[in-house]
């Protein structure tokens, strides 16, 4: 939106809003491509650029390296973490998939991104979702202990807690990321747009399915807090520092504390508009 783009990550951008899959070598090749014209702008980052992608042959390689490096720990070496990384990709294609889908969604909707690389290197958001993804993957199977030690590594090193059993789809921004609570039993459908402090909680002591349920495109806004099982209906708008506590229905704005429908988006999917305005 507004960048000025090559056109590789053209077509990308027309790929994904179009919902096709995107492209692992096509999505790699851009990213290089704009790591070697940063590390010749800046040649005190060269050995950055080259250790976190130039030095890759892969996506996929390129994102276990970096995600370990995030994740690092002295009680668990970065090698070790980068090998269960692996272990999860080569398992489940829906990881790389998603952080496929996760970076091009990031480089559409945000205005601070001007190119594929940069969520890449330096977005804590994309890094947390990613990490997450494994965490995920690790929950489903049996390996709670490890799935635990992510979450609370990515809480830790990234200001994001988000349960290792919360189920988060494809294409999504989380934006600046600093204080993002997801409980045990959320679901994020595809192409929502989440920003910083926002909270998909539970209600007291209560067990069992009790999280929200974020159905497909919709902006949940800065500081907004959703609490219990109840949903939040594809293409609605949550208002800034909102606290929600019932249904929204879709297409629908909702504000205030209690939050109360107050107009309807003027995007038909309000993740993609990332319009915060309330008319």
């Amino acid at each position: 939106m507004g960048h000025a783009i090559e056109a590789q990550p053209e077509v990308l951008l027309h790929r994904y809003r179009a919902g096709q899959p995107l492209d692992e070598p096509a999505v790699w090749d851009a990213m290089r491509t704009e790591a070697r014209a940063k590390a010749a702008e800046e040649p005190i980052l060269g050995s950055y650029f080259h250790a976190t992608i130039l030095n890759h042959d892969s996506f996929r390689a390129a994102l276990s390296f970096r995600l370990a490096s995030k994740l690092d720990n002295p009680m668990l070496p970065t090698m070790l973490i980068r090998d269960v990384i692996g272990e999860a990709m080569a398992d489940d294609d829906g990881i790389l998939h998603g952080a496929l889908t996760d970076i091009v969604a990031t480089f559409s909707r945000d205005p601070a991104c001007e190119d594929l690389s940069t969520p890449f290197l330096y977005f804590k958001g994309f890094h947390a979702l990613q990490a997450h993804r494994i965490a995920h993957w690790l929950w489903g199977h049996k390996r709670r202990t490890l799935a635990q030690f992510f979450q609370s590594q990515i809480s830790v090193g990234l200001g994001v807690d988000i349960h290792p059993a919360a189920r988060i789809g494809r294409g999504i921004l989380v934006d600046h990321a600093t204080g993002i609570v997801i409980g045990e039993t959320a679901v994020v459908e595809d192409d929502v747009s989440i920003l910083h402090a926002v909270t998909l909680g539970g209600s007291g002591k209560a067990t069992g399915d009790r999280h929200p349920k974020v159905r497909r495109g919709v902006l949940l806004s800065a500081g907004c807090t959703v609490i219990g099982n109840i949903e939040i209906g594809a293409g609605a708008k949550v208002g800034a520092g909102s606290v929600v506590l019932e249904d929204v229905p879709p297409h629908v704005t909702v504000a205030g504390v209690p939050a109360k429908i107050v107009g309807t988006p003027r995007d038909e999917t309000p993740a993609f508009g990332m319009d915060h305005s309330l008319q």
